[in-house]
């Protein structure tokens, strides 16, 4: 069964490569109302596909936003259900001019396909479509229970996605949600996730006088808001580069000596690393190698400042106001809310009566653990194997998928994320990219999963 489902993905590759240009082509940006119609279309394209495979069920679910499309393949109630999860929206190409090609005309160059979606995450949910159909058109059946919940709003905050798991609990049910919006560790050295970390993003906005003054008149007994601003945000870390948030690390879950003993095992070139993102020297809390600060521990870090004047030339201004976007990345076993309310109440006793302060938490999600020896985790694992000649490592992503905790959450389930980008692969940036041969090696691997998996006794 698995070897025909092989035979038949090498056959029909080529086809499988024009139908996601053409799912490409379809500018489904999700955070401009404007491209409302073209995140429909994408939706009704996707929803047809299942349609021409032979998926009995398949609806378009509508919400306050972008609908949701639902498919399923039920083949037999003794069987594994297993659940994949993706999205079929992508962000905004900007800036144009930096692109080689047009963000959506699809062009092959150097093995690579190139175009706004084609890893993230066109390209890597539509493996798991193409996997279903080798098996659909060869055996007449999977090897296990399939259904599909694709969104159309995960570049802008999945926030109908929730909602949704909740009010249909019963219909998405499984034993496993399995995901690829991921990367690989490093190419040819292919990798399973099993920990995200969550996130807490907060704004702060301090506010002096009634409005911008003189600094000539004014300054020297006129609090400026901006000097506040970087007095306060200078203190969150130490000299040990540890933030320093009272209670900040209260819930943090050591690393075990066998996740360290891992981490010193992944095939990681700190120089390389450094000089790829164009940096000569790094920080990192101290006690923890860099892999291990960017995957598996907390961090806090200002993603955006603002005050004052900001043109050309020389204004002597004392600004009214200052800003700040910060966000906080967080690991197993902290809580985003209690993270936000300590770090309210940090801004609130460090703020000096000379300003107001205006705190806003933005948005947050959960970090996530899964056990590695979970079954669909090793099969996951063994099913890349075969495909890459080599076992896969178990790794962590410093990144958030916030709907990774609502599968947990909402239905109780765990999720396998086994992804096949690169880091390289410009997601968000001009020039997206996907390899060729690793779009083919990830329907083979989820064939393989398929079978592997659809073993297990439910």
């Amino acid at each position: 069964m698995t070897e025909q489902a092989l035979s038949y993905v090498d056959t029909h590759f080529s086809r499988f490569v024009e139908e996601l240009k053409d799912l490409l082509r379809i500018p489904s940006i999700s955070t401009d109302p404007d491209y409302a119609p073209e995140v429909r279309r994408a939706a009704d394209w996707l929803a047809e596909h299942f349609r021409k495979l032979g998926f009995l069920k398949v609806e378009v679910f509508e919400t306050e936003g972008h609908p949701i499309v639902y498919a399923e393949y039920t083949v037999d109630a003794t069987r594994p259900t297993v659940l994949v999860y993706g999205h079929y929206d992508v962000q905004p190409p900007d800036p144009l001019e930096l692109w080689t090609s047009p963000p959506f005309e699809p062009e092959i160059r150097d093995g690579n396909l190139y175009a706004r979606g084609a890893c993230d995450d066109k390209g890597q949910l539509f493996m798991h479509v193409k996997a279903a159909e080798a098996y659909l058109k060869t055996a007449g059946t999977l090897p296990v229970n399939l259904k599909f919940l694709l969104e159309g709003e995960e570049e802008s905050g999945s926030v109908h996605l929730a909602p949704f798991i909740e009010a249909h609990r019963e219909l998405l049910a499984a034993d496993v949600v399995v995901i690829s919006d991921t990367a690989m560790f490093a190419p040819g050295v292919p990798s399973i996730t099993y920990g995200l970390r969550g996130l807490a993003y907060v704004e702060v906005e301090l506010t002096g006088p009634a409005r911008d003054l003189h600094s000539g008149v004014y300054g020297g007994a006129v609090e400026n808001p901006i000097n506040v601003l970087a007095r306060l945000i200078a203190g969150l870390h130490d000299e040990d580069h540890r933030i320093t948030i009272p209670g900040f690390y209260d819930d943090v879950r050591p690393l075990t000596e066998e996740e360290r003993r891992t981490f010193r095992e992944l095939p990681f070139d700190e120089k390389a690393w450094m000089e790829e993102i164009g940096v000569s020297a790094v920080r990192t809390e101290k006690g923890y190698t860099i892999l291990e600060a960017i995957t598996a521990r907390p961090t806090l870090d200002v993603n955006g400042i603002w005050g004052g004047y900001q043109g050309k030339g020389a204004k002597t201004v004392l600004p009214a106001k200052a800003g700040a976007k910060i966000s906080m990345r967080l690991v197993p076993d902290q809580d985003p809310d209690d993270i936000v309310e300590k770090t309210r109440r940090y801004f609130e006793q460090k703020t000096p009566p000379t300003c107001k302060l205006r705190f806003t938490s933005l948005h947050g999600g959960h970090p996530v653990l899964v056990d590695t020896r979970h079954p669909a985790m090793q099969a996951a694992a063994e099913a890349m194997a075969r495909v890459f000649g080599r076992r896969p490592y178990f790794t962590r992503e410093g990144g958030s998928i916030p709907v990774v905790a609502d599968f947990k959450r909402l239905l109780g389930l765990d999720s396998v994320l086994m992804g096949f980008g690169l880091n390289s692969d410009a997601i968000h940036s001009p020039d997206e990219h996907f390899g060729l041969d690793r779009f083919r090696q990830g329907i083979e691997s989820i064939v393989h999963f398929l079978e592997r998996y659809g073993q297990r006794p439910t």
